[in-house]
């Protein structure tokens, strides 16, 4: 960290912040979006959910219990990621701390950036861009290294089906419990994987395009993904034809908005997103709150839900969708991320109250 490479970050908007670069020295273009969560750079990297985004985390130290080994379970399951890749294109910090320490790190943030050739900005203003973001809204953004060259315009990824980017591309098994559930990855965490085979399932994994109905199973699974939901028209239809058979199903953030528009719901791009280990949801009908993680930028519209359907859990912040559960039907669904990695643990039942239903 002795010799200082410049670096700028650029937004659409035509607002520039100055900085230095850190991990993969090259630039990168994506939609520049923000996290509250002041733990877990690790998890939020790997999360295939920020496919196409730049993430500026607004907690001020980063990188300071360095990061694990990369290293797998007997069931082909990182112990430590969320995904055997990082999806975000760029990161941007305050202070980034290249000398870390925790006994699981085996190198630096910076380092395993550079691995993966994904870009990271230090020394930014981050209030500053936090603020710009949540009065303007989530924007194209680049990400440029002193002596190299990127300008506007750049792809804007919602744009591009960022579920068929980050989705399996076959058919994959995990364990042998007694129950059988399908997933359908729309850019599964593997955290959520870990939740069901420390519960006796048998997952079978199938790509987001995959038509699963002709398959014997006990329940379906939708998964979390990144982008638009309105590219992922076919799962939608698979899932419509599941829903004859009347099997259980859960979803779980992209599996919510899914299963939502199946039920006939429309979605809609939120302005700035949900992208935080504190979002507080009710459970409709009771008094029950939760403080929950969250990482989308798309929402469910209560309003177009049909008669059948009701909303299961509500936004405190905003008021917007958390979930939605059918009135008579084992169909429910939840925005947030029950399954955490990072974040708190809260809401974990609802992972229980789908194999109850199976």
């Amino acid at each position: 960290m002795e010799h200082k490479i410049r670096a700028t970050l650029k937004l659409e908007n035509g607002m520039k912040f100055q900085g230095y670069s850190f991990g993969y020295n090259g630039p990168c273009d994506g939609e520049v979006v923000f996290s509250t969560a002041m733990v877990g750079y690790t998890e939020s990297l790997t999360d295939p959910s920020y496919s196409g985004q730049i993430l500026c985390i607004t907690y001020p130290i980063v990188g300071n219990y360095g990061v694990p080994e990369e290293s797998f379970d007997e069931n082909g399951i990182s112990r430590y990621m969320e995904s055997d890749d990082i999806y975000v294109r760029g990161l941007i910090v305050s202070d980034y701390s290249a000398d870390y320490s925790h006994w699981k790190a085996v190198k630096s943030l910076g380092q395993w950036l550079e691995e993966h050739k994904v870009p990271g900005i230090y020394g930014v203003d981050t209030r500053e861009l936090t603020k710009v973001l949540r009065e303007n809204g989530s924007m194209l953004g680049i990400i440029v290294p002193e002596g190299q060259e990127r300008e506007f315009p750049v792809p804007d990824p919602n744009k591009e089906n960022q579920v068929a980017v980050v989705s399996c591309k076959e058919v994959i098994h995990y364990g042998h419990g007694s129950k059988k559930v399908v997933l359908v990855d729309c850019g599964v965490k593997h955290n959520i994987l870990r939740c069901f085979m420390k519960r006796d399932v048998e997952i079978i994994r199938v790509p987001w395009d995959y038509d699963f109905n002709d398959m014997e199973y006990d329940g379906l699974f939708i998964s979390n993904g990144p982008g638009n939901p309105e590219f992922c028209e076919i799962t939608v239809e698979h899932i419509r034809e599941a829903m004859k058979k009347g099997k259980p199903i859960f979803g779980i953030c992209m599996g919510n908005q899914l299963l939502s528009r199946a039920a006939g719901a429309s979605t809609y791009k939120l302005k700035y997103g949900h992208r935080s280990h504190n979002q507080p949801v009710r459970m409709v009908g009771s008094n029950k709150c939760f403080v929950t993680s969250q990482n989308h930028g798309y929402a469910v519209d209560n309003s177009t839900l049909g008669a059948d359907w009701e909303p299961y859990f509500l936004n405190m912040n905003d008021g917007t969708n958390e979930g939605i559960r059918h009135k008579s039907k084992p169909f429910f669904s939840s925005q947030f991320h029950p399954e955490a990695s990072s974040g708190p643990t809260d809401t974990e039942f609802l992972f229980d109250e789908f194999l109850r239903k199976l």
